[in-house]
């Protein structure tokens, strides 16, 4: 009887393939290290945007701390009789505004260099001795003038696209995309960006040439009827100072 129980048990094992339990300790082991790295991964997002509220928040009271001692300042000359003269403004947005007809060489090579290919491109750049001298050259093609920190984020928020190394156009739709090019220089979300934009921060070159020019359509209301003729004689072109925000407004 003995013999013909163990006859019965061996009918009605299930033989496993020795390959199919591998495969199945595999899945098992590969399953087991994705919910890991998702783990992981959650954890790492949760302290990445701990991180980037505290740096927003610290750059939104760095913003007001500048503006009052800018105030406090102006109140205190005024006060002793005198005029309060501000620093001098780093950054210039700069915004292509007339075709290539009767162009120079010269010209159209300052105004590759600026990277203002087409018009309505626009660019941030640093204002120096050397890049002053390039917006006097294509004057007669672009305005400019000093944007404020809403034109700054408005402009990266709503047009800003990046340039990867393969020289492609990708929107700014994640911090990823900032982080994996710019994060060598400690700038790994948009207000990291903004704030090194619009500071004109020690990174400022690579930030700048991060950011793809932006295509800018026509201003609501279209230009002035003058538009090739200087801003203070009535046109749209050349140095318009702080009232660039408002041509930023129509065109963005």
């Amino acid at each position: 009887m003995a013999a013909g129980k163990s006859t019965v048990a061996t009918k009605d094992q299930v033989l496993v393939p020795e390959t199919l339990l591998k495969k199945r300790k595999s899945q098992e082991k590969e399953r087991a290290e994705k919910a890991a790295e998702r783990d992981t991964r959650k954890k790492d997002n949760k302290k990445k945007r701990e991180q980037i509220f505290k740096r927003a928040e610290s750059y939104v009271k760095e913003y007001r701390d500048a503006e009052r001692e800018k105030i406090r300042l102006a109140r205190v000359a005024k006060s002793e009789g005198s005029y309060y003269v501000p620093a001098e403004p780093k950054l210039v947005f700069v915004v292509r505004i007339k075709g290539i007809n009767k162009i120079d060489p010269k010209k159209r090579k300052t105004l590759q260099l600026l990277r203002l290919l087409q018009i309505n491109n626009g660019v941030f750049i640093r204002l120096t001795k050397a890049t002053l001298e390039m917006l006097k050259i294509v004057e007669p093609f672009v305005a400019y003038g000093f944007p404020n920190l809403k034109s700054v984020r408005e402009l990266i928020y709503k047009r800003g696209y990046a340039k990867t190394t393969q020289k492609q156009r990708i929107p700014l739709t994640d911090n990823a995309i900032i982080e994996e090019h710019l994060g060598q220089y400690n700038i790994v979300c948009m207000e990291d960006l903004i704030h090194e934009i619009y500071t004109v921060g020690p990174n400022f070159k690579q930030a700048s040439n991060f950011l793809w020019p932006f295509k800018l359509s026509n201003p609501t209301g279209g230009f002035r009827p003058r538009k090739f003729l200087h801003f203070v004689e009535g046109g749209d072109l050349g140095n318009r100072e702080e009232y660039i925000n408002a041509l930023i407004r129509q065109m963005n």
